[in-house]
């Protein structure tokens, strides 16, 4: 299983909503979280393109990873 990291802000935060049921930090926590679930896809993704066995697998890896990053085609190689 692997583990994943967050900042000490945003941990700080999750322990103030649950424990001290800080409703206002919903909407922050939610953006936080989003913000890492990119990072963690946009790293699945970059992975893939480094590691594929084949250069078709591997082209199409990178045409999504540049998708995910918001990469314009013009600026693509």
């Amino acid at each position: 299983m692997k583990n994943v990291q967050i900042s000490h802000e945003l941990f700080m935060m999750l322990i103030k909503y649950f424990f001290f049921e800080k409703e206002n930090l919903f909407s922050e926590i939610q953006k936080e979280l989003e913000q890492k679930l990119d990072a963690l896809v946009a790293r699945e993704l970059y992975t893939k393109y480094k590691t594929a066995p084949t250069e078709e697998e591997k082209e199409k890896a990178r045409q999504k990873y540049l998708n995910k990053k918001g990469i314009h085609s013009s600026f693509r190689w």
